[in-house]
C-alpha cells in the first residue's frame, strides 16, 4: 500500500510543478478542441486526466493493432508485441497528450515537429523492432496512399536494414515529427509510468530566459541540465525508497497496489 501511495505522491508532486494552463490540442479535426478528462480509455490511459483524444479512438489501439485512422501497421507483418508497444507510445502521445501541441507544426496544425525524445528511448525502440519488417523508412511519404490506406512501394525488410540505429529510426519514421535530444534529461520517454516525463517537461518548455551572449546561453543551458539531473535523482531516490518499503511490507502491499 505504501508503494502505491508513494507513487501517487510522486506523480502529484511533479505534476503540480508544471504549468498546464497553456496546454492545448493539435488541430486537424482528429483531436478534441480542448484537453479534458476522459473516462474508459482502453489504451493511452496515462493521458486520461487531460486527454486530447476520446476513449473511442483508443479502441483502435487494442492489441493486435492492424489499422489506426487509415494507416495500416501490418502491411508487411503484424508487429511483434514489443515493437507494437513502442508504436503505441508514439501514437498515444500524438493523439492524446495535452503537451503535443507545444511542438505544433506552424505550417500544418494537425502535425508535430521536433519533439525531443531521449536517446535511450530511441535505442530501446530500435531494439524492440529491429527484427520486425517494414517497407517504408518515412511512414508519411514512402507509402502509396489511396482510399484504402497505405500501400508498400518497395520490398519489406527488417527495421535493422531500413534504419541504422535508434536515432535514425526516431528522426525518420515519422518525418520531422521527432528528434533525438542532446540532453539525456530534458527529453521524453513517452511512458508516463514513473513521473519522469511530467518532471522534465518543466525544463523543456520553460528553460528560463535566454541571453544574447552565446557564453551566457551556454551557461544557462548547462545550469538547466544540472537542475534537471538533480530533480531526476530526487525522483529516483523516492522510487527506490518506495520499493524498499514495499519489500518490507511483503506480498500484501502488492495485492493492495493491484487493487
Amino acid at each position: 500500500m505504501k508503494l502505491y501511495l508513494a507513487a501517487v505522491a510522486v506523480l502529484v508532486l511533479v505534476s503540480t510543478a508544471l504549468c498546464h494552463e497553456d496546454d492545448k490540442c493539435l488541430g486537424g479535426g482528429k483531436h478534441k478542441a480542448v484537453a479534458s478528462r476522459e473516462e474508459g480509455m482502453t489504451e493511452c490511459s496515462i493521458y486520461s486526466n487531460s486527454s486530447c483524444c476520446t476513449s473511442t479512438f483508443t479502441k483502435q489501439l487494442i492489441s493486435p493493432v492492424k489499422e489506426v485512422d487509415g494507416t495500416y501497421w501490418n502491411r508487411c507483418q503484424q508487429p511483434s508485441e514489443r515493437c507494437e508497444a513502442f508504436m503505441k507510445r508514439i501514437e498515444c502521445f500524438y493523439q492524446c497528450s495535452p503537451h503535443a501541441a507545444h511542438w505544433m507544426n506552424p505550417e500544418y496544425n494537425a502535425s508535430i515537429v521536433n519533439v525531443p525524445l531521449c536517446a535511450s528511448f530511441c535505442d530501446d525502440w530500435f531494439d524492440a523492432c529491429k527484427d520486425d519488417l517494414t517497407c517504408a523508412g518515412n511512414w508519411l511519404t514512402d507509402y502509396k496512399w489511396d482510399a484504402d490506406g497505405n500501400h508498400c512501394q518497395r520490398d519489406c525488410v527488417p527495421y535493422s536494414q531500413m534504419y541504422t540505429n535508434g536515432t535514425d529510426l526516431c528522426t525518420n519514421m515519422w518525418g520531422g515529427s521527432f528528434n533525438v535530444s542532446e540532453s539525456n534529461c530534458r527529453c521524453l520517454r513517452l511512458d508516463g509510468l514513473d513521473g519522469q516525463d511530467e518532471l522534465v517537461l518543466n525544463y523543456i518548455l520553460h528553460p528560463g530566459s535566454s541571453s544574447s551572449s552565446s557564453s551566457s546561453s551556454s551557461s544557462s543551458a548547462d545550469s538547466q541540465e544540472k537542475s534537471c539531473q538533480r530533480a531526476l535523482r530526487r525522483l529516483e531516490r523516492q522510487k527506490a525508497k518506495a520499493e524498499v518499503e514495499a519489500e518490507e511490507e511483503g506480498p500484501e502491499s502488492v495485492v493492495l497496489k493491484m487493487e
